[in-house]
């Protein structure tokens, strides 16, 4: 809390220092979209980094950085050193500490406690963070207001030691790791895979996109909503801030209610009902204690819908992919803030900042009616976590962890009048088996004898055979079993596993003097 006190009273003298150096409401928002951007670029990589590293030594870089930052910006506004893009370059930098420290925080809620009481957990955290929301913001006016935004800034740097201190002294019980590490290429390419293959991460993608760029006009034209529509200063800034925050708190606290009454597409149409009307409310009033209540109402449906987005995909991602994909949706959301702070601060620029605030409202309409068609659907009861079935089969070809291509086949014996159902099956058979890292699966009929089928698939090495079949969750075992099941006779289905090979003679082998060309499928040091 202390940490997240100084994150928001930086960002109360990094928005309203810049009304001073640029009145511009296009620059003004750019503070915003300076702080979120980073989010959008770099979280696949911080989340690869999360799911493959210590996450606590993640985060402890990760606030080092910010703390380092922060101390050469408030040295830079106490010498009068600060430019309008200077001061969006020391913004971009602390968001880019945030972009990575955000997945391994996240994540790390999962490594504190159980499933079952996760999502009290998640609302908690944003509650935490909600309730220096609620003050942080009106101490950050009047800092900006007694000291000045250096003194704004000095504070932030200061509030990074507690945390820092903390993240040292925890050290969590971890599970052995009993493959190497991905690179981070293939790391990030998993993630992206688990995803775009996951139906549910993929709505929740969506609709945070669309909610956050809707409610991004709210804290980007806030200190414009402050000085404009009601006449005030950084105090009143301060206060406004805080209204919105304190709305959150509510919004975090009502939560588990919420969650024990409706279902999840439920709450998040409750929050967006309820951030739009905020909006408009605030862009239409120009009465101050109907602005702080609109706010505040505001700001409980902000909490409410961004803490569903975030326990979905906690509850939908298995603990070998949850930084990623949280990572992933943190890019669909704050990309969609970054984008939306800076379109309405240009159409507050050319249209004034009531219209913008009427068009955001508006926009989040938009969310309800796509939640008509994808709703967001209940993940709580899911098992995710890994089945622990499989082992590593003897091969009688000596291979390597980096032995490859590998090439799996699987036969089936299905009768006649089950093939319907099977196909269904292997319709979602195919999605676990690319989502967890096959390539080019296929599913074949024998001509000659109807009734065997024979799926198909590779991977690029045996250690990449080893992590696909240790993906595989309890929650993807009802589907295996079904297949299983409608296989005809008392035997197992026939597994292949074989090692890929090019024929013919290889170039080198006809220069002269060239030794013996081993035996590329017994030679492990001939493998690809």
């Amino acid at each position: 809390m202390a940490s997240n006190f100084g994150g928001l009273i930086q960002s109360v003298g990094a928005s309203w220092l810049m009304t001073s150096l640029a009145p511009s409401p296009a620059l003004v928002a750019l503070v915003q979209s300076s702080t979120t951007l980073p989010i959008m670029l770099l979280s696949l990589w911080a989340g690869a980094v999360a799911d493959n590293l210590d996450r606590r030594i993640v985060m402890l870089c990760a606030q080092g950085f910010m703390l380092a930052v922060s101390l050469a910006l408030a040295v830079c506004a106490w010498t009068g050193l600060l430019t309008p893009w200077l001061l969006l370059g020391f913004t971009f930098l602390i968001g880019c500490g945030t972009a990575i420290n955000g997945p391994a925080w996240q994540a790390s809620v999962g490594d504190m406690v159980p499933r079952p009481v996760l999502p009290a957990a998640v609302a908690y955290n944003s509650m935490g963070f909600n309730i220096a929301r609620s003050v942080g913001p009106a101490v950050g006016g009047l800092i900006v207001a007694a000291a000045g935004p250096a003194a704004a800034f000095a504070v932030n740097a200061i509030s990074y030691l507690g945390l820092i201190l903390v993240l040292a002294r925890w050290h969590p019980q971890r599970p052995p790791r009993l493959l190497p590490r991905e690179t981070l290429g293939i790391a990030m390419a998993a993630g992206v895979r688990y995803v775009a293959m996951s139906p549910t991460l993929r709505i929740v993608m969506l609709r945070a996109g669309l909610f956050g760029l809707a409610a991004s006009a709210v804290p980007a034209l806030m200190p414009l909503i402050a000085r404009d529509l009601i006449t005030g200063g950084p105090l009143t800034y301060g206060i406004l801030l805080g209204a919105f925050g304190l709305g959150a708190v509510g919004g975090a606290l009502g939560s588990r209610r919420l969650r024990s009454l409706h279902s999840t597409e439920t709450i998040v149409r409750i929050a967006t009902l309820a951030f739009a009307t905020g909006a408009i409310t605030a862009g239409i009033s120009g009465f101050a204690p109907l602005t702080i209540a609109a706010l505040a109402l505001a700001g409980a449906g902000w909490v409410l819908a961004l803490s569903t987005f975030n326990v979905t995909v906690q509850m939908a991602a298995p603990r070998w992919v949850v930084a990623r994909a949280l990572a992933l949706y943190q890019m669909a959301a704050f990309g969609g803030m970054a984008i939306g702070a800076w379109w309405f601060g240009e159409l507050a620029e050319d249209h004034g900042v009531r219209l913008a605030l009427i068009v955001a409202g508006a926009l989040q309409g938009l969310g309800l009616l796509i939640g008509l068609r994808l709703p967001l659907p209940q993940v709580e009861h899911l098992n995710l976590d890994p089945v622990d079935r499989w082992k590593e089969p003897e091969t009688a070809v000596p291979i390597q962890p980096s032995s490859g291509p590998i090439v799996v086949t699987i036969e089936y014996r299905i009768g006649p009048g089950q093939v319907v159902e099977f196909l269904t099956e292997m319709n979602e058979r195919r999605r676990v088996r690319i989502r967890d890292g096959a390539r080019n699966w296929t599913l074949a009929r024998d001509l000659a004898d109807p009734e065997l089928w024979i799926e198909r698939y590779n991977v690029p090495t045996w250690l990449d055979y080893v992590r696909h079949q240790q993906r595989r969750t309890h929650a993807d075992t009802a589907n295996f079993d079904r297949i299983r099941a409608l296989h005809r006779g008392d035997a197992k289905p026939m597994v292949h596993r074989m090692i890929e090979r090019q024929t013919g003679t290889l170039p080198w082998s006809r220069a002269p003097g060239a030794r013996e060309m081993a035996d590329p499928l017994t030679d492990p040091t001939r493998s690809s």
